[in-house]
């Protein structure tokens, strides 16, 4: 409901489903939060998981600063990596080196960003830069619900178990070989499947494209394992679909959602162009 009271402050607030996802309205991110509102934004983050922005219209340099007020930006990887102007945004778009749109579309399969990484991310931030006219959403998948859907006896299987996030073979499922700069840049990590969430306690799966096997298992069973998760974890009553507007501006959490693009929209056509940052988290536990 609109003016909810977070962290000492009224943020104007509707949220999008009654588990997953809030707009927040009235906020200019081009100029710097008062602290109480960073409070309250964190706040309603840690409870909401995606934040919505409606009517944004930031420059690169300024969607660094509203993400630096809520941690540590992260770096992409090699090929990923941003233009000289600010390295730290990654320009997410269908376009071809000739700005004219390729038809392809990235990151459609389910993932968390970056879960590869010594310290995986704890946020994406997307500002959404020139849309098609319909079409181009994004996808979430609530991974809190999907671990506590699982049956109780399935849910203490996981306990302990680890799984490799690997950058390297997240690309080969796409169909492309990495170089040996990627590969040196991005070396892959193990990390509980079962995943606690460092600020709220909550348990969540830690899986998506990038997890690659399951340590003390052979690959092929444990690969089965976590494909069966995927698939239950991603089944439509988790997810939530977002239907992106002008201007939109999206904050989520990478430690208890994945997310992928639908290239529900005509990509050989029309330009979708995002500006992503990342902010870096902690070592799951």
């Amino acid at each position: 409901m609109p003016g909810i009271a977070i962290a000492g402050t009224r943020l104007d607030l509707t949220p999008l489903t009654p588990d997953l996802g809030a707009v927040i309205h009235g906020l200019d991110l081009a100029r710097p939060l008062a602290p109480e509102q960073i409070d309250a934004v964190r706040a309603a983050f840690l409870a909401h998981r995606i934040l919505v922005f409606r009517d944004q219209d930031l420059t690169k340099r300024q969607q660094v600063a509203f993400s630096l007020q809520f941690g540590e930006l992260e770096r992409h990887t090699v090929r990923n990596r941003g233009q000289d102007d600010e390295p730290f945004v990654h320009v997410v778009s269908n376009l071809g080196a000739d700005g004219l749109p390729t038809g392809k579309v990235g990151s459609t399969m389910w993932h968390t960003d970056k879960s590869f990484r010594p310290l995986p991310s704890m946020a994406t931030i997307l500002h959404a830069r020139v849309l098609p006219p319909g079409g181009g959403d994004t996808l979430f998948a609530d991974m809190h619900a999907a671990y506590a859907a699982l049956p109780a006896d399935e849910r203490s299987a996981l306990d302990g178990g680890k799984v490799v996030h690997s950058w390297e073979h997240s690309r080969e499922n796409a169909g492309r070989q990495m170089s040996a700069a990627e590969k040196q840049d991005a070396p892959a990590n193990a990390w509980p499947l079962a995943r606690t969430h460092p600020e709220t306690g909550r348990i969540a799966l830690f899986m998506g494209m990038h997890a690659c096997w399951l340590e003390g298992m052979p690959h092929d069973v444990g690969r089965a394992k976590i494909e069966a998760l995927e698939t239950h974890a991603t089944a439509d009553r988790f997810v939530y679909r977002h239907s992106w507007r002008a201007g939109d501006m999206l904050m989520w959490d990478n430690r208890c959602l994945l997310h992928r693009a639908d290239p529900n929209f005509d990509a050989a056509t029309h330009p979708r162009v995002m500006h992503r940052t990342c902010l870096r988290g902690t070592a799951p536990a």
